[in-house]
């Protein structure tokens, strides 16, 4: 095939297919590579000082700003924030796609600017949306080919592309080119050529999008289930916080540049506020206005359906009912509201931006 006709047809694949292609085209190496730095005190992923700036002068970006975190072998880790945040630039920097101004980066103790193709050898990726396979290939034969192209034998990992195949019901599908096939069906052979591939830590960038409710809940099982039978690491970049909180040991939430939480979902959703929200024919704005200046509350909000939602601390609580018996306020409803961890991603980015002054 000549020059032209290659990059002509190079320009054709989806950015997501040339991100992966060439991360695991610089993957390949000798088996003695494969090994380096898989004791089981060595991070799947170290970032250290990671800070990444576009531009110069007065209109330069900060997209990555002073990033370090560790993940540990076998670990599912959800890495969240908005549109904006950095974490695109942030993911892409640890996997050698963007170059970081500063800072260090090690797949399984390999420094992935010293040796990248030893480091790089241990990882896969899924990348914005469905286009991470090759479409004129059948479904077997992408995992086949991703798994030889990442340095692994595909016979020799034919068993779990079969139990891949029938877990994401695409046994059928299985000698099927790509192209035929339905967007949640790409994506679910996009999932498949990734975790069937032998690699030792994975990215997945919004894995359930457009998998039907029965194919994410297998993903769900089949994340789990790797990452405890065979050390499988993840980390995950989604907007579904119920896969993250389902899937995810721990969370690392970005907010302009920097970290702003890394914990377990459930230390996340534990808060020390109470959230209510309550109903009463007499909630005028008087009496929201009041509720607000006399009682020490985080916050106050109308809602639509002349209900109003309060969240206050176990004192706030108790002045909080107090003040409604004084005013002679009747509740019709009184409902304790659980925050899901997307209101808990929503509050630690304004909070984040109420720090910076943005």
């Amino acid at each position: 095939m000549g020059t032209a006709r290659r990059c002509a047809r190079r320009r054709h694949l989806g950015v997501s297919l040339r991100v992966r292609y060439e991360l695991l085209r610089r993957a390949v190496s000798a088996p003695s590579d494969r090994v380096t730095g898989k004791e089981p005190s060595v991070p799947a992923v170290s970032v250290d000082g990671l800070r990444k700036r576009f531009g110069s002068g007065p209109d330069a970006v900060t997209a990555v700003d002073g990033v370090s975190f560790d993940v540990e072998r076998g670990s599912v880790v959800g890495l969240l924030g908005p549109n904006g945040a950095g974490k695109t630039t942030l993911i892409k920097s640890i996997l050698g796609t963007v170059l970081p101004d500063t800072g260090a980066v090690r797949i399984m103790g390999v420094d992935v600017h010293e040796a990248p193709r030893a480091a790089y050898a241990h990882v896969d990726a899924m990348l914005e949306g469905a286009r991470n396979d090759y479409w004129r290939l059948t479904v077997r034969e992408n995992l086949r080919y991703f798994a030889t192209v990442g340095g692994v034998d595909p016979d020799s990992v034919a068993d779990r592309h079969d139990r891949l195949l029938d877990r994401l019901d695409l046994t059928d599908k299985a000698d099927e080119p790509v192209r035929n096939l339905s967007r949640g069906m790409k994506q679910k052979v996009s999932l498949a050529s990734v975790l069937a591939g032998g690699a030792d830590v994975v990215f997945l960038d919004e894995p359930t999008l457009g998998l039907d409710v029965a194919s994410a809940r297998t993903f769900r099982a089949e994340v789990r289930r790797l990452a405890a039978e065979t050390g499988l690491t993840v980390l995950l970049s989604s907007h579904d916080m119920d896969v993250v909180e389902a899937v995810c040991d721990r969370v690392i939430v970005v907010a302009d540049g920097r970290i702003v939480a890394d914990d377990a979902p459930g230390a996340l959703l534990r808060d020390d506020d109470h959230r209510l929200r309550l109903a009463s024919p007499a909630f005028d704005d008087d009496t929201v206005r009041a509720l607000g200046d006399r009682v020490a509350v985080t916050r106050v909000e109308r809602l639509d359906d002349g209900r109003i939602e309060v969240t206050v601390d176990t004192e706030g609580l108790y002045a909080l009912m107090d003040a409604l018996r004084r005013r002679d306020v009747p509740l019709t409803e009184v409902r304790s509201v659980d925050p899901g961890l997307d209101d808990v991603l929503l509050d630690l980015v304004d909070e984040a931006e109420r720090g910076s002054g943005a």
